[in-house]
């Protein structure tokens, strides 16, 4: 029962990933302009856009151009960027990983850090402590992530002077050199999806708290801590690994809006820098990648899900 409701999930993120790539394809196609023209510049001959066009195939009718392009990556080959003649594979090997390195250290900060926040907010529950935690995690929910990021820079690269504000990260950069450049789009990230986890933590946990072996527990004479460490928390488990995963899907994907205000290089910033050129292939196998992440970790969070609950693994 269980591979195969895992078949389904799996089978029905590769049907979503194709309908997001026919999207992503249509989407990158009715851009305003003439690509060749914007490529080549106003100066351009005639004779010089035509042969362009016919290069990358514009005068081919649109199904034929998505099936090449699909069939394309299929086979690993992402294509070729317009502005710099490079293999997109290529260029984005390096980006992709930086864009997971700030991802990884976001993760390895705001979960901990949110799991523990939300167990604070239930053993103090509606007390000053609660309350204070709510108050700060609606507070965060409500600024957005460039207004948050713009507040970093001000204070801690432009006021105190403590941290860069541009984020500049190189092969053989030294590791604490790395980690001081990545502080602010990493705390930028980690503050983003902090209050979400958080009080989706504290609710999940609430939940469990009114059923009945809770009671007993309580009766028992055990304390909130022993209650929640013993009781609460392990049954919440599921829930609170899936809104995980689902904010680490979030903060792959998340990351454009924070990787332009540092300037770092990451999948983000290079997909703003191709969008500005009207480099329709690097478009095109950037937002893929992204739509890619996002469906995978979403499957997984959805498995994570059924695995642990009968109800769901037996509907009928």
């Amino acid at each position: 029962m269980i591979p195969k409701l895992i078949a389904q999930r799996v089978a029905l993120g590769i049907l979503l990933l194709l309908a997001v790539s026919v999207l992503i394809f249509v989407g990158t196609n009715l851009l305003p302009g003439d690509v060749a023209q914007s490529i080549l510049g106003q100066a351009a001959t005639p004779l010089a856009l035509d042969n362009l066009r016919k290069e990358m195939g514009l005068y081919d009718p649109a199904y034929v151009r998505y099936f090449h392009w699909l069939f394309g990556i299929l086979q690993g080959d992402l294509g070729t960027a317009l502005t710099t003649k490079l293999a997109i594979a290529t260029s984005i090997k390096e980006r992709l990983w930086n864009t997971l390195f700030l991802a990884f250290w976001a993760a390895i900060v705001a979960v901990p850090l949110a799991v523990v926040l939300g167990l604070l907010g239930v053993r103090y529950h509606n007390g000053p402590i609660d309350k204070a935690i709510s108050g700060v995690a609606l507070a965060l929910t409500s600024l957005p992530e460039f207004f948050i990021g713009y507040l970093l820079v001000y204070f801690f690269a432009v006021k105190f002077q403590i941290f860069p504000g541009i984020s500049m990260i190189y092969d053989g950069m030294p590791f604490l050199d790395r980690m001081k450049a990545i502080a602010l789009p990493c705390t930028a990230l980690t503050l983003g999806i902090l209050a979400h986890m958080m009080r989706m933590t504290r609710a999940a946990i609430l939940n469990v708290m009114q059923s009945a072996y809770i009671e007993t527990a309580e009766l028992k004479g055990l304390t909130a801590f022993e209650i929640i460490r013993n009781h609460a928390f392990p049954n919440a488990i599921a829930p609170i690994i899936n809104v995980v995963i689902l904010n680490l899907a979030y903060l792959v994907v998340g990351v454009v809006v924070v990787e332009v205000i540092f300037v770092y290089p990451g999948m983000g910033q290079y997909l703003v820098d191709h969008v500005a050129k009207r480099d329709v292939p690097v478009v095109q196998a950037v937002g893929l990648i992204f739509a890619a992440v996002y469906i995978f970790l979403n499957v997984v969070a959805d498995v994570a899900s059924i695995l642990p609950n009968p109800r769901l693994r037996h509907p009928r």
